[in-house]
């Protein structure tokens, strides 16, 4: 345990330092999107594609762990919208476009800016390959789902017949257009979104390069490699500060009871999912390495992605309740990752 956190304390620490930095004003606020940006559309695609290029097709799309990975999301999505819609006496309810985003940072990890760098750290560059397709299923199926699930619910003031109306299936208008289409647009326009996403461009046009044999030009590979570097500090980093900017911009109190169940549904019982679905999959003989289930379970036991409550915001869902979901799964997430982390063998000879 103790080689565990001799690996994960400088990540989390470097988070704090980026939240600090960001509360203290010694980085304005006006600079954290543009940080943000220089991560998402600079440094980490650039480290993405180095670890798309260096390794085989096959190790990166492994059909067997996207299934258990994609069987665990689509489980943990359902589960979370079931656990926010459950009302309580007293409770007045969740509507719908928050569920979704509960079950969307509930079930969506912290996988590029800090998953890639911690697991490698931990695991070796070997870890790229299950990791990066998970990165790809949460980023084009997983967000695709939530976000298509959040934009199904009508405006406030809809009449009858509007379909999808706090979270509960109301009698629709004949003349309406059929529910189906209404999933099947929001969820092609999520995909249009999540398509527009840089790093799974960079992962499949380094898995090209690699299955072409082409040799980049020196010159520029210094390029790639020294933003590739600049990934890990920089993206952690970027992490404290949009936590801190996440909470400035919520004005409203969120209970306790809104945001720490899921924090530790993230935590908890994503990554528990997944290591049983994983053993469910090897007891029906298909092949899955002790390895490559423990590159899951800890991507599932990493903190909700802190991009999240950006979404949250631009969809106009309670932006207050994300942000302290991701700010609880994160401060809690150096616990049960090394845990999580310990009892899989990482480390280990």
């Amino acid at each position: 345990m103790q080689a565990i956190f001799a690996v994960t304390f400088p990540f989390f620490a470097l988070v704090l330092l980026g939240y600090l930095a960001a509360q203290r004003r010694v980085l304005p606020e006006a600079a954290i999107p543009g940080l943000n940006m220089f991560v998402l559309f600079f440094a980490l695609p650039c480290m993405l594609f180095r670890f798309g290029a260096s390794r085989p097709f096959g190790q990166l799309i492994d059909p067997v762990l996207l299934g258990i990975y994609g069987v665990s999301a689509l489980l943990m999505v359902v589960f979370s919208i079931a656990l926010t819609l459950q009302r309580v006496p007293g409770d007045s309810g969740v509507p719908l476009k928050d569920a979704a985003f509960g079950a969307l940072v509930a079930t969506f990890p912290n996988a590029g800016f800090m998953g890639v760098p911690l697991l490698v750290g931990l695991l070796g560059e070997r870890a790229a390959g299950p990791l990066i397709g998970a990165i790809l299923l949460d980023l084009v199926v997983t967000s695709s789902l939530c976000l298509a699930l959040a934009q199904m619910q009508p405006s406030r003031g809809s009449g009858p017949g509007a379909g999808l109306r706090d979270g509960v299936l109301q009698d629709r208008d004949p003349q309406a257009s059929d529910a189906h289409d209404s999933v099947l647009a929001a969820f092609l326009r999520a995909l249009r979104g999540a398509l527009s996403n840089p790093l799974p461009w960079a992962i499949g046009l380094g898995a090209l390069v690699a299955a072409s044999g082409l040799a980049l030009p020196e010159p520029l590979l210094q390029i790639i490699k020294m933003l590739g570097d600049a990934a890990t500090p920089v993206a952690l980093f970027t992490i404290g500060a949009v936590l801190w900017r996440a909470g400035q911009h919520t004005h409203t109190a969120t209970p306790v009871a809104r945001y720490l169940p899921l924090a530790l549904v993230k935590l908890l019982v994503h990554p528990l999912l997944v290591l049983s679905a994983g053993v469910v999959a090897q007891a029906m003989g298909l092949a899955v390495s002790h390895f490559g289930l423990m590159v899951l379970v800890l991507t599932a036991a990493l903190p909700s992605a802190s991009n999240v409550s950006i979404l949250a915001e631009r969809y106009g869902a309670d932006n207050g309740r994300i942000a302290r979901i991701i700010m609880a799964s994160t401060v809690l997430a150096f616990g049960t990752f090394s845990v999580f982390a310990w009892a899989m063998g990482a480390g280990l000879p």
